[in-house]
């Protein structure tokens, strides 16, 4: 039986911090994962349209195995600018790869589509990404808000508001498993027009309402739900999976590709051409020893459960804001 960390967000992981930053005029924002320690890490891409900067570099056969901090952000292409403002602070925290004497932190990103959300994007001769990105680092602790925060700030969903979600579990065997994500899906998350979330099997002390699944489920839910703001390339779920398990390289990427199937169970539809959903993940291996078969089928169990409660938890989290194109999903069940 699964059970929630302390928290119930993805800082239940020893040595992850979460930082967000956002302009709520601009209805965009930067979340940041900040590793206490250079942690392991690894990437997958399932969707057809993303937007990354430092992800090759995650390939199990490339140099670099250990990364600093991890930007998920708004902003389509412009949002790929907070990376640098993360790494200045980082700098001057004195973190990073070792290279001839300098050092240069390691922070791979993934930006969401959100310019087409009724938010002020005039912004002048520079976007602003660069500072949400270190103002979010600069603000990283363990406790940080969910839904209408961060890289989740505007984000849209068939029908509903998307949102920043987080979740976690501990497994038996004490190993954590985290989740953060940013749900700007093309799909929907809930169930139809009902207000029951599709990850309703995977839910834990009625952390996203508590309504299980609609009985039956009514036939008009097979329907290709499509997120009509936007135009086709206005979507995108980015996110990161994180464990203490100790794991290398392709381990790390064997957990985001576990994490995916989260997606499938909370989003429907997930992975199209038009979403660039990409997974992070983050081994900080505080957890000793070497996994056997069993407690390996159970993490990658319990990544994609959490990773499809964290999504859910980012859409009942979101909040109504001046301006809005969408209702939250609070505001509708008010309604």
């Amino acid at each position: 039986m699964f059970k929630t960390g302390a928290r119930n967000l993805i800082t239940d992981v020893p040595g992850l911090r979460v930082g967000n930053s956002e302009d709520q005029s601009l209805k965009s924002g930067v979340t940041v994962v900040v590793c206490e320690e250079p942690a392991v890490a690894g990437v997958q891409v399932l969707g057809g349209a993303p937007g990354t900067r430092e992800t090759d570099l995650l390939e199990p056969h490339n140099l670099v195995e250990r990364i600093n901090a991890i930007v998920l952000s708004g902003g389509s292409a412009f949002g790929l600018d907070a990376a640098s403002g993360v790494q200045a602070a980082l700098r001057e925290m004195g973190q990073g790869f070792e290279v001839a004497g300098h050092r240069v932190p390691i922070v791979p990103a993934a930006i969401l589509f959100d310019l087409a959300n009724g938010g002020n994007k005039n912004w002048g001769r520079y976007p602003p990404y660069r500072e949400l990105g270190y103002e979010a680092c600069r603000a990283a602790s363990a406790d940080f808000s969910l839904g209408s925060q961060g890289a989740g700030t505007g984000a849209l969903t068939a029908g509903l508001k998307g949102g920043l979600g987080s979740a976690s579990t501990v497994l038996s065997n004490g190993i954590i498993v985290g989740a953060l994500a940013a749900v700007n899906a093309a799909g929907s998350v809930t169930v139809a027009a009902t207000p029951c979330f599709w990850a309703a099997p995977f839910e834990i002390d009625a952390e996203f309402g508590g309504l299980g699944l609609p009985s039956p489920i009514p036939p008009e839910a097979r329907r290709i739900a499509s997120k009509a703001i936007g135009g086709l390339s206005g979507n995108t779920t980015i996110a990161v999976i994180a464990t203490n398990a100790t794991l290398g390289k392709a381990g790390a990427k064997r957990l985001a590709i576990a994490a995916h199937d989260g997606f499938a169970r909370a989003i429907w539809p997930s992975h199209t051409p038009v979403d660039g959903d990409l997974v992070f993940a983050v081994a900080t291996g505080g957890h000793p020893g070497d996994l056997d078969v069993a407690e390996s089928k159970e993490l990658h169990a319990a990544a994609a459960a959490t990773m499809a409660r964290a999504i859910a938890r980012g859409v009942f989290s979101a909040a109504t804001a001046e301006g809005d194109l969408l209702p939250s999903w609070q505001e509708r069940q008010a309604g």
